[in-house]
């Protein structure tokens, strides 16, 4: 008799359980896959996309289309908390789905625990749909006025949303924006100085200020307030803090790892219930800590996809292996990129150039239905 697959999200490290679909039919199992939106968009390219690089429907999934062309249900809806014990999975619309096995990949969002955010005008990064919103501001004040906009983050997305909104200006802007990155004590202060060294050279040289002053606390409509009181008026704000899972595993009462994200072993199913999987940057993965990068998700796709079906079937699992490196190639926004690899760093118009030959690959392995 066949058993019922739900996945949690149309993310990275679902694509390949998506496009077998029809395998897991073919063995009389259901798949039902729940998404906040029909769209899912890939994240890698996102500063590009706030920048004019790439339209919006160049970085896209339509999930909804890939999971129904292929015999899976999809619902248009949110999980709100997973009932472990019974197999449900409640929605936001009331709605509860059981299950058999089930595989989460809810992704991330930015935090604001430290940070109080009010008013208009602010925008976090993720997720990517707001970049959408956040582009058309910046393209509205562009017509009219000099706009001030603040970048609040001092890692690669602050880097990378930064030079796209000065790329953003070159493209559609009668008038160039100010952009300041408020980087915390150190921007990209956890990478190579040389690394380091690279990104500041490039945004400084296009007139982008950054701020290293300390962390900024308070975010309301036209200013950022730093901890020492220094504050600075601006029109738009992005903020780009980094991310965390959702509260969606803790309101569930399912062992979570310090970020609060779905805690799972080498085989990528949670610590207390094997039939709960996970993958992206949703997941603490209990091994050792991995970051919040895609190119984790994408390494657990095949992973997942293999025990997914096992754990429907009663078969041995594969265990996921991050491996050891893996490959940055920071969008700059000027069509230059930094690529860092194994000690490897390489600054200038090639790596970005390698980046998109990458970027545009995923998704047209991945968008056809």
């Amino acid at each position: 008799m066949g058993k019922r697959l739900v996945l949690l999200g149309g993310g990275h490290a679902h694509m390949t359980v998506m496009r077998h679909i029809p395998e897991f039919l073919k063995k009389d199992h259901e798949v039902t896959v729940v998404g906040p939106s029909v769209h899912h968009y890939y994240s890698g390219m996102g500063p590009g996309m706030l920048g004019g690089t790439y339209a919006p429907e160049a970085i896209r999934f339509n999930t909804e289309e890939q999971v129904t062309s292929r015999g899976g249900t999809f619902l248009l809806d949110r999980a709100v908390k997973i009932d472990g014990d019974n197999h449900v999975v409640h929605l936001a619309s009331g709605r509860d789905v059981p299950y058999d096995v089930l595989s989460c990949n809810t992704g991330s969002h930015v935090p604001s625990d430290n940070l109080t955010v009010r008013g208009e005008n602010v925008f976090a990064v993720k997720p990517i749909e707001n970049l959408l919103k956040g582009q058309q501001r910046v393209k509205e004040g562009l017509l009219t006025e000099e706009l001030r906009i603040g970048v609040v983050g001092g890692g690669p997305a602050a880097l990378e949303v930064a030079g796209n909104l000065w790329g953003l200006g070159v493209r559609f802007g009668a008038k160039r924006p100010r952009i300041t990155v408020f980087a915390g004590k150190r921007f990209l202060g956890k990478y190579p100085q040389r690394v380091r060294k690279l990104a500041m050279h490039s945004l400084q040289e296009r007139g982008i200020e950054i701020v290293e002053q300390g962390y900024v606390r308070k975010v309301k409509s036209g200013r950022v307030v730093l901890e020492d009181g220094l504050s600075r008026d601006l029109d738009v704000i992005f903020l780009a803090v980094g991310v965390v899972p959702s509260g969606l595993f803790e309101d569930s009462g399912l062992p979570t790892g310090k970020d609060g994200g779905l805690l799972v072993n080498e085989f990528l199913h949670g610590v207390d219930h094997p039939d709960i999987f996970g993958g992206g940057d949703c997941i603490s993965f209990a091994p050792l800590p991995l970051d919040k990068v895609g190119v984790y998700a994408v390494r657990q796709n095949p992973v997942l996809k293999h025990n997914l079906m096992a754990t429907l079937e009663g078969t041995p699992l594969m265990r996921f292996d991050p491996g050891k490196n893996y490959l940055l190639i920071f969008n700059l926004g000027n069509n230059k990129g930094i690529f860092w690899k194994n000690g490897w760093i390489w600054h200038g118009s090639w790596p970005f150039w390698l980046k998109d030959y990458i970027d545009r690959r995923f998704i047209q392995r991945f968008a056809s239905p």
